[in-house]
């Protein structure tokens, strides 16, 4: 199985950063997504599974070639073999969004069955602490939006909204060092699992 990770945004992107909290600490959503997705990609290939980063660059590669990208290599592994998780943070606006969510293109898709892995790891790792938001009106706990990345693409894709970087409690979270190692350890077993599972 190919494992593609796509990492939310670039440091060119405007916006996509929690506020400075009163400590002086801020998330940037290009730089944690792509520190996160490093340390999944590192864990993966230690377990011998061939998993390749999206987007090397800093900048925002736009989502045209990202899915180009995805294409391509879904084209030479083919399409039940490959397999895009792309990692980002939310926002509310409000700062009172909180939680961790995941996406996944309109309709029955294998997406959703990874999809499910993912809600299902969430629940059990921070199911007693957090929030693990989902819509459950079709039968799983996806949200179905139309993100280019999602849509675009022809390997199964899932996008996850790992916590609200707009929220001090959650932020904090993400920035720890056993947030981000847990947030690792999210993506990291449910790969696993679905791999295990539906490959």
């Amino acid at each position: 199985m190919k494992v593609l990770l796509d990492n939310g945004h670039g440091e060119n992107t405007p916006g996509k950063r929690s506020p400075k909290w009163s400590d002086g600490s801020q998330l940037f959503e290009w730089e944690y997504a792509r520190e996160i997705a490093k340390g999944v990609y590192n864990q993966l290939r230690a377990k011998g599974i061939d998993a390749e980063l999206l987007v090397k660059e800093n900048i925002d590669v736009p989502l045209a070639e990202r899915a180009r990208r995805a294409n391509e290599i879904a084209a030479r592994y083919g399409k039940t073999k490959t397999l895009l998780v792309s990692i980002h943070c939310n926002a509310s606006g409000t700062g009172k969004g909180t939680g961790w969510e995941i996406h996944t293109s309109p309709g029955k898709t294998k997406a959703d069955d990874l999809a499910q892995v993912f809600w299902d790891m969430a629940n059990r790792m921070f199911g007693g602490t957090w929030i693990i938001r989902g819509d459950w009106s079709d039968g799983d706990g996806d949200w179905e939006n139309n993100f280019y990345i999602l849509k675009k693409t022809s390997c199964p894709a899932v996008l996850t909204e790992n916590f609200f970087m707009d929220n001090e409690t959650d932020c904090k979270f993400l920035l720890s060092p056993e947030g981000k190692a847990q947030i690792i350890q999210l993506h990291v077993d449910s790969i696993l699992k679905y791999i295990e599972d539906y490959a």
